[in-house]
């Protein structure tokens, strides 16, 4: 019989032997208490207690508490065990019994993960817990909540931040919290090591999901987050978007899927093993255990409890095992509970989330993130679920009424699912105190202005700073200053402009810029601008552009820079609907002024001044259903979308108007699309195509996107540079699939490294009309570009990625065409990025 079997044998028979020694009359001191996860702070219920001498014992009950009546405080020592933890040892001394109250001693016992693979694994002809795992992923249509046609619940949102591995005593000393002393009135020993609790949040909302037409609507009753007035983020923290479902195949986890333990094919990534059973409410409970079966992989070990008759869970705990290619993470948890909400149908009624991020690693200053999600007033399958989704405008909708983030503390104390801890209470006193200090706003503007660049003052800001300073071969030394407005100065207006100046050409240039915020939800604004400057190349918020300090070291040597001055005058309408559909009416009015290391105007019968003019008008149509957004006053930070997103556009030259000389058509399409593929990783990929009609002078045709630094760019062709090939109609693909710890995990050094490989692979095709070619070639000269003419342009390339947890090193071949001269492309280059990913 197996080892834990009889060992939990003869606990119950000491345990009855204890209690016939020591009768109820005689019970004169007391010993209880409750057992819980160190990391989660979950109570571990059946886990096993006996003291060591005596060996008498007994096991905590369902909710993880436990008492012994005794007739004197024992010389001994207690000993805590459950599968997945280390032994707890608890020495019931002099110490300890001054601690007593009446005779009453009261404790909590924190046990620390381990102890998997020290276990004894008894190997037997027929595998129970393969078998039990069969029968739970037979059941999963019958247990899965999104097997109603429809359910709705309240839901309760509570988010804790909390700083853990400070020194109280020597932060205390430090002269930039001298003015914050009084947060560590909140420091919280309790879990053995000093953490200092620093934000909290809160939200109740109502969430309503139908299955067949999909729908899900969440309406906020409630949002608590002081410090932080953020619409889009308290959007983010309801339970539209933090929303985990154990019965799924993958369960997202950060940027990255794992593995769930009851997936359809867990059984090759998981052993199974079945512990015992228990009662708890006359219903027969079986506890399993899980580990994985390789290291590295993105999988969990833990344990979950089962009903015997219908094989639904009724508690699992997922804890991420040391050897998972993630990054920054100490220690995970996840923690679902379920209730009958009927007889026969068990229901989320909890669901909770505790990681430590370890930025720095080791024993250094950390973070613990708490999520504790619970879900009341169930409804299943019921007509007022339907008549709330028809007030949905789209398939997905999320309702922040201003009312909800105004509710007074009575609200909180009377409708929140369960009430603040001391600590919990006390971290928002903390932080109304905090925001109220002006040296913490000035701290604050302080770590703003370094990590993205922007410096408040007053109504205005300033930055960012990494285009202060630049420097290249025609302006020499640039400096650049720029100012704007910011949300004090208003909510819908946004000013903006800059001035800067080359200490070797000695020439000015600036730009003057306005938006008119419309409307914030859905998005509608007009923007106008006029810029006089060098035309850097098109730029995307993740790239480093050339006007910028950190350019300055990581040019292509021997690649000459292309100077092209253009004055732009520039007037935008921006109208998106709820559903995603978005458009963008363009009208613009450009010079061109080429200034080195391109074409002179003079092929073009240019006027005088050596100035090409040109006018169009155009629109730009896109479809993102779903996209998600992280919002501030103005600006907004796409978070992507789970569909393909199409995008076309059209734009109109027009001749004669404001001097422009030339009539053409430009029309252009994409797809692209950003997916997780678990266990595979990621694939990203981009489908575009476009033909310009008209005989128009190089700058306005389609310059394929090069690149001349050796910061990598996911978006050019990286081994092209800027200018080597001109079109007039094209196409192309651009791919990159991203696999995880793919080889590496076979080697131990880059496995234990958490190395990550990626492949990606980038194609062109492109021609130019006869008479194009012609208008740009010099009378009795050469064409100063080169042009695919149907044939193709491939670079695909590999590298490593999550080097030091942050950065990656890019080996692109250049396959197709054979670079040529001038341009010195080379066939083989090696790039470097960075980026901050889990």
């Amino acid at each position: 019989m197996h080892r834990y079997l009889l060992k939990l044998k003869y606990i119950l028979f000491s345990t009855l032997v204890s209690f016939a020694f020591f009768p109820g009359s005689a019970q004169n001191v007391i010993i209880r208490g409750v057992v819980k996860d160190v990391h989660s702070d979950e109570r571990i219920p059946f886990a096993s207690l006996e003291f060591v001498k005596s060996h008498s014992g007994k096991l905590t009950d369902s909710v993880g508490t436990f008492a012994f009546g005794l007739d004197k405080w024992p010389n001994d020592t207690l000993m805590v065990t459950y599968v997945g933890y280390q032994d707890y040892y608890l020495p019931i001394d002099s110490m300890l019994i001054s601690k007593a109250v009446n005779n009453v001693l009261e404790v909590t016992i924190l046990l620390e993960r381990g102890k998997y693979a020290s276990e004894v694994v008894v190997k037997r002809t027929i595998d129970r817990g393969w078998l039990m795992w069969r029968r739970i992923v037979r059941r999963k249509p019958f247990n899965d909540r999104y097997r109603f046609n429809n359910f709705s619940y309240e839901l309760y949102n509570k988010l804790e931040l909390d700083i853990k591995n400070i020194n109280k005593e020597k932060w205390q000393e430090m002269k930039l919290l001298k003015n914050f002393k009084f947060i560590f009135d909140n420091v919280d020993t309790s879990e053995g090591k000093p953490i200092l609790p620093i934000y909290l949040t809160e939200s109740i909302s109502d969430y309503y999901f139908q299955k067949d037409p999909l729908k899900r609507r969440e309406v906020f009753k409630a949002s608590k987050t002081i410090g932080m007035n953020n619409e889009s983020v308290g959007k983010l923290l309801g339970g539209m978007d933090q929303n985990l479902n154990f019965y799924s195949n993958f369960l997202p986890v950060f940027d990255k899927n794992f593995v769930s333990p009851i997936s359809d094919n867990g059984d090759n990534y998981y052993k199974y093993r079945v512990l015992d059973s228990q009662f708890v409410a006359g219903r027969r409970l079986i506890h399993m255990t899980f580990t994985p079966k390789r290291k590295g992989q993105n999988t969990f070990e833990g344990d979950f409890w089962i009903h015997d008759s219908t094989f639904a869970v009724q508690k699992m705990n997922l804890r991420l095992s040391k050897e998972a290619n993630i990054n920054f993470i100490d220690q995970l948890s996840l923690i679902q509970e379920y209730k009958l909400i009927n007889d026969s149908t068990w229901f989320l009624s909890k669901d909770k989330f505790v990681v430590d991020i370890s930025p720095l690693g080791g024993s250094k200053l950390a973070f613990i993130g708490r999520k504790t999600t619970t879900y009341r007033d169930v409804i299943t399958n019921d007509t007022s679920v339907v008549n709330e989704l028809a007030k949905n405008r789209i398939m997905e909708e999320t309702i922040m009424p201003d009312h909800a983030r105004e509710k007074p503390q009575e609200y909180w104390d009377t409708t929140r699912h369960e009430d603040l801890s001391k600590t919990e209470a006390g971290i928002y006193k903390m932080i109304d105190t905090l925001v109220k200090l002006p040296a913490f706003q000035r701290a604050k503007e302080t770590v703003y202005f370094l990590a993205v660049g922007y410096k408040n003052i007053g109504n205005f800001e300033i930055g960012p700073w990494y285009n202060w300073v630049s420097y290249n071969s025609l302006e020499g030394l640039r400096t650049r200053f720029d100012l704007g407005t910011n949300r004090y100065f208003s909510k819908q207006w946004f000013l903006h402009a800059y001035a800067a100046y080359g200490f070797t050409d000695k020439r000015w240039k600036y730009k003057m810029d306005a938006m008119y915020l419309i409307n914030k939800n859905p998005r509608q604004y007009i923007t106008a601008s006029y810029k006089k400057d060098i035309d850097f190349g098109q730029t995307y918020y993740d790239e480093i552009s050339q006007d910028n300090i950190f350019a300055l070291a990581i040019r292509k040597s021997g690649v000459p820079i292309k100077f092209l001055m253009i004055n732009e005058k520039r007037l935008e309408y921006y109208y998106q609907t709820h559903s995603g559909f978005s458009a963008l009416v363009t009208g613009i009015h450009k010079e061109f002024e080429p200034l080195r290391n391109l074409p002179s105007l003079d092929i073009y019968d240019a006027p005088k001044d050596g100035i090409l003019q040109t006018t169009e008008v155009g629109i730009r149509l896109r479809y993102a259903f779903l996209e998600k957004y992280l919002e501030s006053t103005f600006n907004r930070i796409s978070l992507g979308s789970d569909y393909p997103i199409p995008e076309i556009k059209y734009f109109k030259g027009i001749s004669g108007m404001f001097g422009s000389r030339y009539n053409y058509h430009k029309l252009s399409a994409g797809v692209s699309h950003y997916k997780k593929v678990p266990p595979f990783g990621s694939i990203y990929y981009n489908v575009f195509a476009g033909k310009t009609f008209g005989k128009l002078p190089y700058m306005l045709l389609d310059i394929a996107p090069g690149n001349e630094i050796y910061y990598y760019n996911k978006y050019a062709f990286n081994l092209m540079n800027r200018y080597e090939f001109v079109h007039d109609k094209y196409a192309g693909v651009n791919f990159e699939h991203n696999i995880g710890n793919g080889i590496f995990r076979f080697i131990p050094l880059m496995k234990k490294l958490k190395f990550r490989q990626f492949y990606s692979a980038r194609a062109l095709w492109g021609g130019l009309s006869a008479e194009n070619r012609d208008y740009n070639t010099p009378p009795g000269g050469v064409f100063p570009f080169q042009s695919l003419n149907g044939n193709t342009y491939l670079e695909v390339g590999t590298g490593v990625d999550n080097i030091l947890k942050l950065f990656r090193v890019d080996f692109v071949w250049r396959i197709l065409p054979s670079p040529l001269p001038p341009e010195k492309s080379k066939r083989f280059g090696i790039f470097g990025s960075f980026r901050l990913a889990f």
